[in-house]
């Protein structure tokens, strides 16, 4: 039997995140019990609490916790569920108690942890993944590479996994961690069951399809700033960072260099962001087919563009005009049955 404790933080946790995963372990319990593999739960789920009783969404929902942290001697995983983008900053200090228990669970009792979505700001809090893999919500990734600069933050995983630290990426991709979770430790027959019976799309592994580059301009250095407006107001032309640097007159190292600071990308990386993000409305907007596209956003060569579109956005530009362009999937349907 496996000892689980999803924490219940203070305030407002995503609730989904506490209820989907409840209920993935519940089936997978199921499931081993009606195929004779065992004859009792798996899984032994709490609710865990820095208090007993906690309400969401300002009293629509309140959550009873088995135990509060002091009353939870050992444990074998917890998991750490999301938060409300909102209010990320006071959460993670509403919640700063759970860290020393946390850190006694994982060095005394070898447990294991996973966060979901925003949870993983209260993981990173810990150290635990200090110099591992991390991911997060796709909104969240520049805030968090600015409070932990320790971690290695990866922007495309659904799901991490390192020395018994896991972490998944946006919303309902913890329904990914989950089922992860459940093949490893119950193996992939279950784990297949679960996908089936609760309709989780298994073994997805790349969240950036989702994600929306916005640009960073969270920041003080007025130049950057303006170096940032002009690439997102050329999206059509060839930039070069040596041009760049000269028209707002600076050095190109220290242009680089005051660059990245600002926005945590080179230039380089904002100059194809900025070309991939309008690529990607085109893609889904317009009848344009993909030379078309690609053209439009300063791009020449073909497979260089096929290149940095799949690494932006997880898909090549033809599946994701395919899966994402409302007129193309109108037109591919039948007209009668």
């Amino acid at each position: 039997m496996k000892h689980v404790s999803i924490l219940i933080p203070k305030r407002n946790a995503i609730l989904s995140s506490v209820v989907g995963p409840y209920k993935v372990l519940s089936v997978a319990n199921t499931f081993l019990k009606k195929t004779g593999v065992r004859e009792d739960n798996f899984f032994d789920v709490h609710f865990v609490g820095l208090q007993k009783e906690t309400v969401l969404y300002d009293g629509a929902f309140s959550i009873h916790c088995d135990a509060s942290i002091e009353e939870v001697h050992q444990t074998d995983l917890i998991l750490i569920p999301a938060f409300r983008p909102d209010l990320l900053l006071e959460e993670m200090e509403e919640n700063r108690q759970y860290v020393p228990w946390i850190l006694k669970q994982r060095n005394q009792h070898g447990a294991e942890v996973a966060s979901m979505c925003l949870g993983a700001f209260v993981l990173a809090m810990t150290g635990l993944v200090d110099g591992k893999q991390c991911s997060t919500h796709w909104a969240g990734m520049e805030i968090f590479r600015q409070l932990f600069p320790k971690v290695n933050l990866v922007s495309n995983k659904i799901v991490t996994e390192e020395d018994g630290i896991y972490s998944s990426g946006g919303a309902y991709s913890f329904l990914n961690l989950m089922a992860h979770l459940v093949e490893k430790y119950c193996g992939r027959p279950t784990a297949i069951y679960v996908s089936k019976f609760l309709e989780i799309d298994i073994d997805r592994e790349d969240q950036n399809q989702f994600a929306i580059f916005q640009g960073q301009k969270d920041h003080d250095d007025k130049a950057i700033k303006d170096a940032q407006e002009f690439i997102e107001q050329n999206v059509n032309h060839k930039i070069s960072v040596e041009e760049l640097a000269k028209k707002f007159a600076i050095s190109s190292r220290n242009f680089v260099r005051r660059f990245k600071k600002a926005t945590q990308n080179t230039p380089l990386e904002y100059i194809q962001r900025v070309k991939i993000e309008a690529a990607k409305r085109s893609l889904e907007s317009t009848q344009q087919n993909v030379n078309e596209v690609m053209y439009q956003v300063g791009y020449m060569d073909q497979k260089a563009f096929r290149t940095v579109f799949k690494k932006y956005a997880g898909l090549s530009p033809v599946a994701y005009k395919s899966k994402y362009n409302r007129e193309q999937a109108k037109y591919k349907s039948p007209t009668a049955w």
